[in-house]
């Protein structure tokens, strides 16, 4: 089965590079208008617009910060003024520090929450009521490996991948009568940047390689390949699961 997302409208965030730039591309080269969203970097989006428009697609580039519900709104009414109402939401805009716990300050928890947490449910609520009013819509949470097995040092961003997981079996629950589908991805080590103050031995050598029963990183293009099957006809069926795209590395 071909999967086309042709006429439909998707929201991407923290599209400007690694695995959410992966999604934004896979969603266009399928046929949709991609709003590729950042929080201050337009170099990085506007790049991202550019390989789409010249493979033909259509795409916009919107900063805004995920973590401020009036910034969520009003960058879901800019998409559907530009290409129609967002059928298809990928939530995937997160940050990672890394802090002992006991070094974690009130406002260093709060904004991770907000960023990574309470984005998805900014954006699920302001995407929500046209998608439930045309019977159609996908939500796509970006979670992670350490939601499912912890991690130390990052308290804030473990609650939040957990976090996700909750919400989109909440969310699958009251949206399926709706036609609206809701999940989650899980991704394992992929093949990203990374700040190399909180990853200071990336990428990663044989050792843990060894662990990965692929033996290998995973390549961005495949989030955007499950992202693009989640939001596609071809998936209708399901909804409220947690897509696990890690070589092997953690089977649940």
């Amino acid at each position: 089965m071909e999967i086309r997302l042709d006429g439909k409208t998707a929201l991407v965030t923290g599209a400007g590079r690694n695995l959410g730039r992966s999604i934004a591309l896979s969603l266009a080269e399928a046929g949709a208008a991609v709003v590729v969203n950042a929080r201050t970097n337009r170099e990085e989006a506007e790049a991202v617009v550019r390989e789409i428009e010249a493979s033909g697609g259509q795409a916009v580039a919107h900063l805004a910060d995920v973590g401020d519900v009036a910034a969520v709104a009003a960058m879901v009414d800019e998409a559907s003024r530009r290409f129609g109402p967002v059928d298809i939401l990928v939530n995937n805009a997160a940050i990672r520090p890394h802090q002992p716990f006991l070094s974690i300050e009130p406002e260093d928890w709060d904004n991770v929450i907000r960023t990574n947490l309470s984005s998805a449910f900014y954006g699920a609520r302001a995407a929500l009521p046209a998608m439930m009013e045309r019977g159609f819509g996908r939500i796509i949470n970006i979670s992670g490996i350490d939601g499912v097995q912890g991690a130390a040092n990052r308290a804030h961003n473990v609650a939040c991948k957990a976090g996700i997981i909750g919400f989109t079996k909440a969310l699958a629950l009251e949206c399926g009568p709706k036609g609206v589908t809701v999940n989650a991805v899980v991704p394992g080590a992929f093949d990203t940047t990374r700040d190399p103050k909180n990853y200071p031995n990336w990428p990663p050598g044989e050792a843990f390689l060894n662990r990965i029963p692929a033996r290998r990183l995973g390549r961005s293009e495949e989030v955007g390949h499950i992202c693009t099957f989640l939001a596609s006809a071809a998936a209708a069926y399901i909804t409220g699961q947690s897509i696990h795209v890690n070589g092997g590395l953690l089977m649940v």
